[in-house]
């Protein structure tokens, strides 16, 4: 039977109003939700956080807040810690709305009963609001009816994915502390990603009093609620019986919270770029390798002991095959303003002292000037007004091209350079990112090859790179995927030899090597004890350090041999055997390099040289084909195989004895007459002269010593322990230089000049004068205590 009329309409009409009431709930919402926007999160201005490739925090500076977050995600969240949130403190948080009508019910009994706020019925939504909205906090009732209404807000305009998002980058988590990456960092040490069940349960527990459950601090507390939440973890069949039991016998302990910084000179300059370049991101990624990074600082900071107050430090590393910075530290205390804690010198312009000689080296090798056996004369010499002495102010007289690389002589390496030209080393230096900078108003000259320039760390170890790369160069770089800026620096045959030299000595088939460690090393020490240099290279890697006073003031005492090289041998040997030792077999040779047996003084192949005239064999490697000779005589021009005339056995001056019979011998480069024994010259320059067929020097011409016999034995004054001579070089001229036993003891421009010498070393000593020309003069002589 048809209802009546009157029925129908009012049911129609109770349907309007419901929808009429519904529509007009929705426009208040909706007016509500215009007029009373959400609030910008805070993690929309986060932590600047500048990364390790593995995703490790270096550095991290504070939000527009003063907070410190690390952004974060749910899938980045151990799911240990996912668990125990949701289950603790939310577990209809997939359900609801944003509010939690059991909850609110609950919560309003016990309000009711007890005339305050016994607990809010919060769901984790309410909590973000509360995070996003300041009025919202507070256990008020106006607060929680806010916290509502924010909370119904947040599911109206957010998913759950990121409204959990949001929880986990703003939680309350002690002091500057906000969100659970960042307390994980700071607390624990580790990733979020890692947490065990304990450690996940404490994050858990340390919002609800941040404060007061602060792990630095109230130990006792915190494990109290950590506890607590492992508990509702077993009661609620999340985690068995046996897993809680185990959590809860981890000790719960975090060192003082303070800033835990790696590498925070790298991060500054990452963070300066980016500012350049008009970028503002939230993270910045490097190459740098954290637990290298930690290994890095902590040998450093082992050093600080054994230097003196302002003294500072620096080391670089870098993979040669990508060229990305792996270890970086711009001060040795990024804490100690004396040791000049904030200035990077790692980039700062320092004399390089003698860490260009590798380049020189190789150069000289790539026009063919020399070979690794190449004959170079370590003695006094003038080049046109600059006389370098060597670091331990003696010299060796003929030494090979690996020993005078591998000792870091000076006289050899200036020669050298005198022949290619100081500008055009400059110049490829330049080329292959070693901005050598020079004084005001100073063109290249000599003194670059022993520090007369200033470079960089940085470019240095780009520029050594080169020695494990083939012969190019590259320049480092700390923004992963950066492309690689190279430049050939020298051939694959000169950085092979070179390297060869720089870690076995430079010998086919006699390597020298202190350890089982292969590693390619110069050390370097600018004038004055100013910088203390030591870069090395393997396989994987190309490091070095500097040792100095970041102001320029002089360190005594401290030179690269004996405070650099110790600090890079450590820092071989912690980037692990499987890194920088390798087998001890020989690496791949390229074909332009072979080994030949080569003949002094001469420097030919022994299959060039006449039996008779090689006074001395070596092995040498040379590069593509070339064995060029012994470099030219600078004193006495012209070739070292001479005629010599024989008479009865004694030498004749030519046309002097028509009998007279004609040979040819090998001469030793005239610079090294004083180092020489008769020994090493050859058979027929040892024969006597004829009297009547000697060649006669005018007595203008001869050098002789007053003031010391030949043959005198000297003793001291009782009481003292040396004596003193005075002494004249007679006859000399354009100066003189005073050697004792090979080790230089003065020199002066006026060739007439007194000399007043010490000689403290009891037994038989040689000294030597030579003059401007070449020529010297010896008198031997014996010292008794």
């Amino acid at each position: 039977m048809p209802q009546p009329r009157t029925a129908r309409g009012s049911r129609v009409s109770r349907l309007r109003r419901f929808e009429l009431t519904l529509a007009a709930i929705l426009l208040l919402v909706l007016a509500l939700d215009f007029a009373f926007p959400l609030p910008t999160p805070a993690s929309d201005s986060p932590t600047l956080t500048v990364l390790a490739a593995d995703g490790t925090p270096l550095r991290a500076w504070p939000g527009d807040d003063g907070a410190q977050r690390h952004p974060t995600t749910p899938e980045a969240v151990s799911p240990y810690y996912l668990q125990a949130l949701l289950h603790y403190e939310d577990r209809w948080f997939d359900w609801h709305p944003g509010v939690n009508p059991v909850a609110l019910v609950r919560a309003a009994w016990q309000w009711a009963r007890h005339g305050r706020i016994v607990s809010g019925g919060s769901t984790l939504t309410m909590q973000v609001a509360r995070l996003v909205d300041e009025r919202a906090a507070g256990r008020s009732v106006p607060a929680k009816l806010r916290q509502i209404a924010r909370a119904l807000q947040l599911e109206l305009h957010c998913s759950k994915h990121e409204i959990l998002s949001l929880y986990l980058n703003l939680a309350p988590m002690g002091g500057p502390l906000e969100g659970v990456e960042t307390a994980s960092r700071a607390y624990l040490g580790k990733p979020a990603g890692e947490l065990s069940k304990a450690e996940a349960a404490l994050l858990v527990a340390l919002p609800q009093s941040p404060t007061r459950l602060r792990p630095d601090r109230a130990v006792a507390s915190a494990q109290a609620a950590r506890d607590k939440v492992l508990t509702r973890m077993q009661t609620l069949g999340v985690w068995t019986a046996a897993d809680v039991a185990d959590a809860k016998l981890e000790r719960v302990f975090a060192p003082p919270l303070r800033a835990r910084w790696l590498a925070p000179l790298a991060a500054e300059r990452l963070r300066q770029e980016a500012r350049r370049q008009g970028h503002a991101p939230a993270v910045i990624q490097s190459t740098l390798d954290a637990g290298l990074q930690a290994r890095l600082e902590q040998l450093l900071t082992d050093r600080l002991n054994s230097l003196p107050d302002a003294v500072s430090m620096a080391a670089l590393v870098v993979d040669n095959r990508t060229l990305e910075v792996r270890g970086y530290v711009g001060s040795a205390d990024f804490t100690d303003a004396r040791r000049g804690a904030h200035v990077d010198m790692v980039r700062a312009r320092r004399s390089p002292g003698s860490t260009l000689k590798p380049f020189l080296y190789a150069m000289a090798l790539d026009d063919g000037l020399i070979h690794s056996e190449s004959l170079l004369i370590d003695a006094p010499q003038n080049f046109g007004g600059y006389a370098p002495g060597n670091f331990q102010a003696d010299f060796s007289g003929p030494v090979s091209v690996s020993e005078a690389l591998q000792r870091s002589l000076n006289v050899p390496a200036v020669d050298l350079l005198d022949r290619i030209g100081p500008e055009r080393f400059a110049g490829r230096l330049r080329n292959a990112g070693v901005k050598l900078r020079m004084p005001a108003n100073a063109a290249p000259n000599l003194s670059l090859i022993l520090g007369g320039g200033s470079t960089t760390l940085e470019e240095l170890v780009g520029a050594y790179t080169a020695l494990a790369r083939g012969g190019v160069a590259a320049r480092p770089h700390l923004t992963p995927g950066a492309a690689l800026q190279e430049t050939r620096l020298m051939s694959e045959g000169a950085a092979f030899i070179v390297r060869e030299i720089l870690e076995n000595g430079g010998r086919p088939g006699n390597p020298f090597r202190e350890s089982g460690q292969r590693v390619a090393w110069k050390t370097g020490t600018s004038f004055g004890f100013r910088d203390a240099w030591a870069l090395g290279v393997t396989d994987r890697y190309t490091f070095g350090v500097w040792i100095g006073r970041p102001d320029g003031t002089p360190n005594p005492g401290h030179f690269g041999a004996n405070s650099a090289a110790p600090l890079l041998r450590d820092l071989a040997a912690a980037l692990g055997p499987g890194e920088s030792r390798q087998q001890l077999g020989p690496r791949r040779q390229p074909a332009s390099v072979a080994a030949v047996p080569i003949c002094w003084p001469q420097g030919l192949a022994e299959s060039a040289t006449e039996p008779g005239l090689c006074l001395q064999h070596r092995t040498a490697w040379t590069l593509d084909g070339a064995v060029p000779p012994t470099l030219p005589d600078r004193l006495r021009p012209g070739p070292l195989v001479e005629p010599v005339w024989v008479l009865a056995g004694q030498r004749a001056q030519p046309g002097c004895a028509a009998d007279a019979e004609r040979f040819e011998a090998v001469r030793w480069p005239a610079l090294l007459g004083p180092f020489l024994d008769a020994e090493q010259r050859h058979p027929l320059e040892r024969l006597p002269w004829r009297a009547d067929c000697a060649p006669r020097e005018p007595v203008a011409h001869r050098l002789r010593v007053v003031g010391l016999e030949p043959g005198t034995v000297l003793r001291p004054t009782p009481g003292q322990r040396e004596v003193t001579l005075r002494l004249q070089a007679i006859g000399a001229q354009q100066g003189t230089t005073w050697l004792l036993d090979g080790q230089w003891m003065a020199a002066s421009d006026v060739a007439s000049a007194a000399q007043v010498l010490q000689v403290s070393r009891p037994g038989a000593h040689r000294l030597t004068v030579m003059d401007g020309l070449g020529r010297w003069a010896r008198v031997e002589f014996q010292l008794q205590p």
